[in-house]
């Protein structure tokens, strides 16, 4: 890995395109996926990868794509993503592999076989001498191949497969888009299960809200979020802003009770102390516990009255939590 001039702190190398990749980056230990989520799955992958690599000085890289092929195929029924690119590099890195290598994804890679992914990519870019996939993997035009196919070709080309299992917690398989169910079902816990980590949200304040240098009531409301977000709800949760993590309860949906239906992530900050913020403030909001569906009032006094239940509950949550 090179080094930040004037640094001692590695620069974790991402690669945008294939043209990007240096000149005799292998022989290397590859991975191929979207990654969304980084879930438990994708760890287990990628760690092996990563362990492989390690012990036979070669490195480990994992290989994935932007935009998220369905986005690009089938855009009209494309979900929204656990992880967004940024946030999913920085997950990618923590599992010990080298390098990250982003690919286009566009007409031209759409239509590249399974035989040339292989052999321009995997081979000629990256100097892969070997592959870890889950047994679901499928690449090439149209996903055309396998792992059947993606064996022959190693056989071809020289590098050998791995093949895991995949990851089960709880009873349940772990997977991108049955993670991507349980969070827009609101199910942040089992979520949780499958991600090995709370499901969270990395933004800014939303802008209009009166909030200034110092927020001064303790309410944050999200920015515009262009992923995906758990089900209409309230939960407890836990926000990060400004170096503090803070206990909170946060409603998502469209604020029914009172005036003009809106839309809004609204965070309510539990023992609520002045911090600093503005609009352009990195705001990260995880999701602990789903406490009830979005519900309409019949009255100001009613929806005050749940919401301090709400907050107890909250509250107990997280006194549980620090006991255990």
């Amino acid at each position: 890995m090179s080094e930040d001039e004037g640094s001692l702190i590695p620069v974790f190398p991402v690669y945008r395109s294939v043209e990007e990749i240096p000149r005799g980056f292998g022989p290397s230990v590859g991975a191929i996926g979207n990654f969304d989520g980084v879930h438990r799955g994708h760890r287990k992958i990628l760690e092996a990868a990563a362990a492989e690599a390690r012990g036979s000085g070669m490195r480990a890289v994992a290989i994935t794509f932007d935009p998220h092929p369905d986005r690009f195929l089938r855009p009209a029924e494309a979900p929204g993503l656990l992880t967004p690119m940024d946030e999913r590099i920085k997950l990618l890195a923590a599992t010990g592999i080298d390098a990250v290598a982003i690919l286009p994804f566009d007409e031209a890679l759409a239509r590249l076989s399974a035989r040339e992914f292989a052999r321009t990519i995997l081979v000629h870019a990256l100097g892969i001498r070997s592959v870890h996939e889950g047994r679901n993997f499928r690449f090439g035009r149209h996903a055309e191949a396998g792992v059947k196919e993606l064996k022959e070709l190693g056989e071809e080309f020289g590098f050998a497969l791995h093949l895991h299992e995949a990851a089960r917690t709880h009873g349940m398989e772990v997977s991108s888009s049955a993670t991507r169910v349980l969070v827009a079902q609101g199910d942040v816990r089992r979520a949780r299960w499958m991600l090995g980590r709370p499901f969270a949200v990395r933004s800014t304040p939303a802008r209009g809200r009166g909030i200034g240098t110092r927020l001064l009531v303790p309410t944050v409301n999200l920015a515009p979020y262009a992923e995906l977000l758990p089900g209409f709800g309230v939960y407890v949760t836990r926000l990060t802003v400004g170096g503090r993590r803070l206990k909170a309860v946060t409603n998502v949906g469209n604020r029914p009770t009172f005036g003009e239906a809106s839309f809004a992530v609204e965070s309510h900050i539990l023992d609520f102390e002045p911090v600093e913020l503005d609009d352009q403030t990195p705001v990260e909001l995880e999701f602990l516990l789903r406490l009830r569906g979005e519900m309409t009032w019949p009255s100001p006094e009613a929806l005050k009255a749940q919401i301090f239940k709400d907050v107890a509950r909250a509250k107990r949550y997280f006194r549980l939590a620090s006991s255990l």
